[in-house]
């Protein structure tokens, strides 16, 4: 015999097998203990929480010639004939490809004749939302006076698309999406009869990734234990079988957004696209992980209602700590609207890339709370010492022609050091020797000079700058590459400067001044 998919292989065919949908169950049974049965039902909820598969066990327990406390014996001819579908009496139909008139007019003419045996025939029409206006129309009197042997059982994932005359004629069941314990609990116990090892921390990460979907759960769980069929299933191979990433990386990712650094957090990317993770399925956990954050900054509670180990709620709390509750909401909204975006984008990591220099630069955006963050920005820098551009309102403005304010120039210095005026006559051949991205980055740069008379490196703003003043590590190799060529200890300040903004009008140019002694001395 082939293969059977674990959604397939145990489905359930009693109410006690049905997971997470008490509240369905219970009411069924008694309606069938009590002879309570209803003409028509409508079963509303997300795909995978049992809809059909409860619609077959009702139609089974209806019919069972030996019911037991409200549920199929599965032993008499007729459970045997409904398992196998080989029944008469139930009826399935897919409204998503019959969906016409005709189609409906078929069921109204066949509903005129009763069961051949067995009590009920029982009609179960799956994603009927999808019928045309005229077939709910032609279906309309037939499902509100059916004959007494007739039993009609709607299911849908769009209930809102359903006609209120039709509504009106059903007991409506709502289905929930099923909480990742119980999913967990169901896993651990089909794999204990399939005689499969799995992790616990693996199942309820499926448990997680299913949404709500105890058959998503099955398939991905199928698709797992295939990858890495005969070996015990780890949390670590769900993880690359699903391309997803672990919750360390969510957290790394955070401090990289919080300092600001958006070269971290372009490697970072940089590491798991060359992993193969799948980069929707990252944006949508740390959107997840970004949702934890914010209950854990709203709430004393929040263990209560967070999945997370003790240690990713230590880290977590931690982060809290870091960031204000209008920074954790603006990086939802951004990474919120970014999940809609990646599912029709064809270049999914220029678009994550665009939106992680986003979160770094409050700058580019003109909202609320991207302001709020710019300004928690500017307080930050003052209490640590850091001067912030202002305007000097204590000097008179000097105007042009067309009223326009004129910059006034920096001061020219007195005298440049011999040392820096070294580097700067030799700038060119020095960043020849170092290596990509510094190379890159110092091509671009311009020198002035800073407090003391030390050399100052002006970058573009952005990943230039970003490279030596995020990463001391980097302006510390180019002080001693500087240092090594004049054989004296050079020290360097690094500034940034907009793409608009005048280099000339903010700094002394030193390699024109340097230029202008040359020519002099000629």
């Amino acid at each position: 015999m082939s293969y059977q998919a674990l959604y397939r292989k145990f489905r359930p065919n009693h109410f006690h097998d049905v997971k997470g949908q008490e509240h369905i169950v219970t009411t069924l049974k008694n309606q069938i203990s009590a002879d309570r049965v209803g003409h028509a039902y409508l079963f509303c909820g997300t795909r995978g929480t049992g809809k059909t598969t409860i619609a077959k066990i009702f139609a089974k327990t209806v019919n069972c010639q030996n019911p037991i406390d409200g549920s199929p014996c599965g032993e008499c001819a007729s459970c045997k004939a409904i398992a196998a579908g080989a029944s008469m009496n139930v009826i399935e139909i897919d409204a998503a490809s019959n969906n016409g008139v005709d189609n409906i007019r078929e069921i109204v003419d066949e509903v005129s004749y009763s069961p051949a045996e067995g009590k009920y025939k029982v009609y179960i029409i799956d994603e009927v939302h999808m019928l045309s206006i005229g077939a709910f129309n032609a279906l309309l009197k037939t499902l509100e006076e059916p004959p007494s042997y007739v039993i009609f059982i709607l299911a849908t994932t769009e209930a809102h698309k359903i006609p209120i005359t039709i509504l009106s004629r059903c007991q409506r069941y709502d289905f929930k999406r099923i909480t990742i314990d119980t999913i967990t609990d169901r896993l651990k116990e089909l794999m204990a009869e399939e005689q499969v090892e799995v992790e616990e921390k693996a199942l309820r990460y499926i448990g997680k990734a299913a949404d709500g979907s105890m058959r998503d759960a099955l398939s991905l769980l199928d698709q797992c234990i295939a990858f890495h069929f005969g070996e015990k299933l780890t949390y670590d191979m769900v993880l690359d079988v699903l391309g997803a990433v672990d919750g360390g990386v969510f957290s790394r990712m955070l401090r990289h957004m919080i300092d600001k650094d958006v070269l971290g957090c372009i490697t970072l990317l940089e590491e798991m696209v060359m992993q193969g993770r799948e980069l929707t399925q990252f944006v949508s956990d740390f959107t997840w992980y970004l949702r934890n954050l914010l209950l854990v900054k709203s709430s004393e509670h929040a263990e209560e209602i967070i999945e997370a180990s003790t240690e990713n709620m230590a880290l977590l709390k931690e982060e809290a700590d870091m960031l204000e509750q209008n920074a954790i909401m603006r990086y939802i909204r951004i990474f919120s609207e970014l999940s809609g975006q990646m599912r029709y984008a064809t270049a999914k990591r220029i678009l994550l890339e665009m939106t992680m220099i986003k979160v770094c630069r409050p700058g580019m955006e003109t909202n609320q709370d991207s302001l709020l963050e710019r300004i928690r920005d500017l307080e930050e820098k003052m209490e640590n010492g850091i001067p912030v551009a202002a305007a000097n309102y204590s000097q008179p403005q000097i105007t042009d022609k067309e009223g326009k304010i004129k910059k006034e120039r920096p001061p020219m210095p007195k005298a440049v050091p011999e040392d820096v005026k070294a580097i700067v006559s030799k700038w060119d051949a020095i960043i020849s020797r170092t290596s990509s991205p510094m190379k890159q980055y110092l091509k671009g740069a311009r020198l002035s000079l800073g407090g003391d008379n030390c050399l100052m490196v002006v970058l573009q703003d952005g990943l230039p700058y970003d490279y030596f003043f995020q990463h001391k590590e980097n302006k510390k190799i180019l002080e001693e590459l500087l240092s090594e060529h004049v054989g004296k200890e050079i020290q360097v300040t690094i500034q940034s400067i907009q793409r608009d903004e005048n280099f000339d009008n903010s700094y002394v140019d030193l390699s024109r001044i340097i230029q202008m002694e040359i020519e002099e001395e000629d």
